[in-house]
């Protein structure tokens, strides 16, 4: 059994379809209204000027005063070089995670201040405010599965888990991982 293991990750260090990579980065914020506003203009800082999505409520919480269409958030997604920025954002939390934050193909975090993040400077329109970030994993492969023209099957293998974003994570990033899973 041993001999078969290291076998694999033979096969896994070979071969570059199986090699992991960092899709994307989505920053999110959840307010309504000046506060709303106020998370745009930081995510907008955030993401070197991309312009934030405004996300809508479907479902009615009276508690909360949410209504179906009222705007309750805001997200932007970075693809291009998201290792720099996950190393900034990183380094906000001392490059320390949860083992429980990471999932199949992803992992979240919250930054509960902006300003901890290396870089950004204090805001007086902004004042102070935290942000969610998700990070998500791919392997080359993967668009056949998603795409709307001959879309095809992806197998079961495509799945990045759990033990392999922390071994990408602590050799790529040495982020230190607490807590079981």
């Amino acid at each position: 059994m041993v001999n078969k293991k290291n076998k694999q990750e033979k096969i896994e260090d070979e071969n570059p379809m199986r090699k992991i990579k960092i899709d994307k980065i989505v920053l999110s914020i959840g307010a309504k209204g000046e506060e709303l506003e106020k998370g745009v203009r930081l995510l907008k800082l955030l993401s070197d000027g991309r312009k934030p999505a405004r996300m809508k409520s479907n479902k009615r919480i009276p508690s909360l005063d949410v209504r179906p269409g009222l705007e309750i958030g805001t997200v932007v997604t970075i693809r291009k070089k998201p290792e720099e920025v996950l190393k900034r954002l990183l380094v906000s939390i001392d490059n320390k995670l949860k083992r429980k934050q990471i999932s199949e193909n992803n992992f979240s975090f919250g930054i509960p201040e902006y300003i901890e993040i290396p870089g950004m400077e204090y805001q007086r329109d902004i004042g102070i405010m935290g942000l969610d970030v998700t990070v998500v994993f791919k392997r080359s492969g993967r668009r056949v599965g998603i795409r709307k023209i001959k879309q095809g099957r992806v197998s079961p293998r495509q799945i990045i888990s759990r033990e392999e974003i922390i071994k990408f994570m602590e050799d790529k990033f040495q982020t230190e991982f607490i807590g079981k899973i």
